[in-house]
């Protein structure tokens, strides 16, 4: 390790300010301003890992390594390439307009605020591990928190949603476990260094089913159908801020991992199970809308969305060309903070009315035209529509696509369609007439409300806009892929 550690800044300031409230945040109003520091220490640092990061070369950037526990070959080893740095960023941004959501939050927040720190920590390690022993230690970290932060404050059969999350996420963490341990011992150089796996030819066999362990035991948490069930229920029992980590990060862990380790380290058995990919992502895509149009409760709207839209990240990875896996990369992105503003939204509406049935909620753009303006700009991204971050994903995950099999993106398309017809209904249904009496007295948010909002709503038409700085990271962060899978 030499110079500054910026990513170990990133990685651990949320934590190091999560123990100082732990032992010392004794004043009620402390915590949130301790927890805002942290998100601000985190976005910081992740921009300027995004702006300093060299596009024009491939591979890892920013390398720290010391020794964690020799005599199994486990490293503390950190580094970022293309694919890791938006995410990165995205982490970052999430959860500093996460903890300005938070703001006003009184039940025990000393407790949630460590909690939801310590959840960041856990993602924030995941993308910057270059050592799988740390990934999946970071893994785990960033699952834990989510039961506790769900079951005391979360609402909406919280027990139950918590429970459920917290079973369907440890079962894809054994898959996980076993995979790394078979791994480690196919390797036999007594070492978790990804890099070296990576270098490692493994057998075809051992890739068949090696790429299947990753699959399922990432799938989990992408979600892919069927293991999603516990994914919308978990998105409408946490809380505001939770909810928005949940979706807009926490389901790109799978994604990640899945790229990191799956096509990574067993390209022959990506290929073996490719079609089985893209079956399963294009179920996602439509199966996930319809059941998004079938929904009463804003939540559920946007929790049964994030399981269609994932849908897309998997069929890119299941197509696995430049355009589709770029595609793939920049939906992890923009659907993280599109999900993110469509939380703090309803978190907002919610907290004002007291209720997210949509058929009870009319007229918000007469009563809260700012908030209205919000849920806008959330829905064109969600759609696709040119101009927002969510148009230039899904265009490359589409150009992928039809080069490599266009029935795949005729029966994806069906999913478009839906998605449309879903959210202009509920756009229609909370904007536009007469303000019902649950919204009778709310008002605009007020600034600091508001905020997070903006920001959020700022980034998706900024790189929909102008998405080469993006695209430009996304794609050296891709080329090493697609070589190792043309290798494979």
């Amino acid at each position: 390790m030499s110079g500054v550690p910026v990513l170990s800044i990133i990685v651990l300031a949320p934590a190091a300010f999560g123990l100082i409230i732990a032992l010392f945040a004794s004043n009620p109003k402390l915590p949130r301003v301790l927890a805002l520091a942290a998100g601000t220490v985190s976005l910081a640092g992740a921009a300027w890992v995004y702006l300093s990061y060299d596009r024009t070369l491939a591979g890892f950037q920013f390398a720290e390594k010391v020794p964690w526990i020799p005599s199994l070959g486990v490293s503390y080893s950190l580094g970022v390439d293309g694919l890791s740095v938006p995410m990165l960023l995205l982490t970052a941004i999430i959860i500093f307009t996460g903890a300005l959501v938070s703001w006003n939050l009184e039940n025990r927040a000393r407790e949630y605020f460590v909690l939801l720190l310590l959840l960041v920590t856990g993602v924030l390690g995941v993308f910057a591990a270059r050592d799988a022993f740390l990934l999946f230690f970071f893994y785990e970290m960033a699952v834990v928190p989510m039961y506790l932060l769900i079951a005391v404050w979360g609402s909406t059969r919280k027990d139950y949603s918590a429970m459920k999350l917290t079973l369907f996420l440890f079962a894809g963490s054994a898959v996980l476990i076993v995979l790394m341990v078979l791994t480690y011992w196919q390797v036999g150089a007594n070492t978790f260094d990804i890099g070296v796996w990576s270098a490692h030819t493994f057998t075809n066999g051992f890739q068949h089913w090696g790429f299947l362990l990753a699959f399922v035991g990432f799938g989990f948490l992408i979600p892919i159908f069927p293991l999603h069930t516990w994914s919308p229920d978990g998105h409408v029992a946490a809380p505001t801020a939770v909810s928005m980590l949940h979706a807009g990060v926490l389901l790109k862990l799978g994604a990640y991992g899945l790229i990191r380790l799956g096509l990574g380290l067993f390209p022959q058995g990506w290929a073996d199970w490719a079609f089985v990919l893209c079956v399963i992502g294009v179920i996602n895509i439509v199966y996930g809308a319809l059941c998004a149009m079938n929904q009463t409760d804003l939540k559920y709207v946007i929790g049964y969305s994030s399981v269609s839209h994932m849908g897309y990240v998997l069929l890119g990875i299941g197509i696995g060309n430049r355009y589709s896996l770029e595609g793939a990369g920049f939906q992890m992105f923009a659907h993280g903070v599109m999900t993110g503003l469509f939380f703090a939204l309803i978190g907002y509406v919610y907290e004002k009315t007291h209720t997210r049935t949509i058929a009870e909620i009319s007229g918000l753009m007469q009563r809260t035209p700012l908030v209205a303006a919000c849920f806008v700009i959330a829905a064109a991204s969600s759609m696709g529509l040119p101009s927002t971050a969510g148009f230039v994903s899904e265009l490359l995950v589409y150009v992928g696509v039809v080069k490599a099999s266009p029935w795949f993106a005729v029966i994806a398309f069906i999913g478009v369609v839906v998605t449309a017809a879903y959210l202009l209904r509920m756009l229609s249904a909370i904007l536009l007439g007469e303000p019902s009496a649950a919204v009778a007295d709310i008002e605009d948010a007020p600034p600091l409300r508001f905020a997070p909002m903006a920001i959020l709503a700022f980034i998706i038409m900024f790189v929909g806009l102008l998405p080469g700085s993006l695209y430009a990271t996304i794609s050296s962060g891709v080329a090493p892929v697609l070589a190792k899978l043309a290798g494979g």
